[in-house]
């Protein structure tokens, strides 16, 4: 048997320590059985602090025993502060926007979801209220993206500060590229545990106290979101089109067949293929008094470009693109994705009044009771959710489009689809900040800091 070390040792204790804070965290908060599941610990020598990747929750063992043995509420508060980074895939949302300020916005997120929950409290320091009575209070649902911008802008708080005061674990492994497959696989595996959580929290409803409705909010909001151009994809049927492929057949059969009788290849090579393409749909445009019309133009040119972008949608097309607040007030008729940017350039939203889903879907169906359809595969709708819906289920699919968590979906018919856009893919970019120099992991006196918390 191999000597006792002091590195082992540590690293047995540390893991003690970490199972017993995990048994607390499952003790407080039962439906998070599934996703304390889905990290195993792994001591790693020379981190200060733990970090999570998706898979592994790794820890400093010595970090691990000094908080244990002076604050072990602070080192379940921080077990769980990680945990909900991946709860809620921030991990894989970045997108392109800058780490540090992502990084930031990320954690004041969580902590503010935290001193919400009151499980685990810590002091309140005068910062911490200040930024949430005016930056995450009046947002419908405090969301990383709505904080980033923010961050982008203000002038008021040094990001060095808000580092420090807002940091709980470390970032460093979180994917540097968040669309790799490995990494689009493992943001499909928290997708999966955010469901069952809220799943279990919904079953256990008489049990939740006051901090559990924010913590629903955002499990229910990281259920909705997805990638609008993966959403799109779900509208696309499978179609025939030539296209040759000389790698899909044996050279040696044909050119034996060419030698054999003359022009008479043993095997010809495909000339068609088929291929998923979106041919047919909707688009319907809420252009009440209640949304943004510049917000529904830069909606359209990303639709646009992502239209004639990527190879899963047609050319030739047979996209109607309607206008309606309580009536269909403009129709137009898209046949050619190369007409998109003249189109663009001349839209000009219509509307203003009350809003009121069921003309559009009356006109789309009489549309459809005209034949202006083959096969329609769905239809669209991007709104505030502020309207009268149809009871009745059209032949179609259909998807309403909500802006990031400025909504309402209360009356959303259960056979239609919801999706959940972030605003941040619509708007110019925040400018960058370069004035973030504050490290927590070197600061000499962050450790001391946990202890004394």
């Amino acid at each position: 048997m191999a000597p006792l070390t002091q590195t082992r040792w540590e690293e047995e204790k540390a893991a003690q320590a970490l199972e017993l804070a995990r048994t607390e965290l499952y003790m407080k908060l039962r439906h998070l059985d599934c996703a304390l599941s889905g990290l195993t610990p792994r001591p790693v020598q020379g981190l200060r602090g733990i970090a999570v990747d998706g898979v592994h929750l790794d820890y400093s063992p010595a970090w691990v025993l000094e908080l244990f043995r002076h604050n072990p509420v602070y080192l379940s508060r921080t077990y769980l502060h990680a945990l909900f980074h991946c709860l809620f895939r921030h991990l894989w949302l970045r997108g392109p926007r800058q780490p540090q300020l992502w990084n930031i916005a990320c954690d004041i997120v969580v902590e503010h979801l935290l001193d919400q929950l009151q499980v685990f409290p810590r002091p309140m320091a005068l910062l911490r209220t200040q930024i949430y009575t005016q930056v995450l209070d009046p947002l419908p649902l405090a969301a990383p993206g709505p904080v980033y911008r923010w961050l982008a802008t203000q002038t008021q708080y040094s990001l060095d500060q808000l580092a420090r005061e807002f940091y709980g674990d470390d970032h460093g492994k979180w994917p540097q590229d968040p669309q790799a497959p490995q990494s689009t696989a493992l943001a499909a595996q928290w997708e999966n545990l955010s469901r069952q959580t809220q799943t279990r929290m919904e079953s256990r409803a008489k049990e939740q106290s006051e901090g559990d409705g924010a913590l629903a909010a955002q499990l229910s909001a990281s259920k909705s979101r997805r990638s609008y151009k993966e959403f799109l994809r779900k509208f696309a049927a499978l179609r025939e089109e030539p296209h040759l492929d000389p790698d899909s057949f044996d050279l040696n059969f044909y050119t034996y067949g060419l030698s054999l009788y003359g022009n008479m290849p043993l095997v010809e090579p495909l000339e068609t293929r088929e291929q998923l393409r979106v041919e047919e749909f909707v688009l319907v445009l809420d252009t009440s008094y209640s949304t943004s019309g510049d917000l529904i133009k830069e909606f359209l040119r990303q639709t646009f470009a992502l239209l004639k972008s990527s190879e899963s949608f047609s050319r030739r097309c047979n996209l109607r693109i309607l206008q309606c607040d309580d009536t269909v007030r403009a129709d137009t008729l898209v046949t050619d994705l190369s007409s998109l940017e003249n189109l663009l350039s001349q839209f000009t939203v219509l509307g203003g009044g009350g809003t009121d889903f069921r003309p559009a879907f009356a006109y789309v169906d009489r549309l459809v009771e005209q034949k202006a359809f083959r096969h329609l595969r769905g239809l669209l709708y991007l709104t505030d959710g502020k309207g009268i819906y149809p009871s009745r289920r059209p032949g179609y699919d259909v998807a309403f489009l909500f802006l990031n968590h400025f909504y309402e979906d209360e009356g959303l018919p259960p056979w239609a689809m919801k999706l959940v856009l972030d605003p941040e893919e619509f708007l110019a970019p925040p400018p960058v900040r370069e004035d973030l120099d504050y490290d927590p992991e070197s600061d000499p006196d962050y450790l001391e800091e946990d202890i004394q918390l």
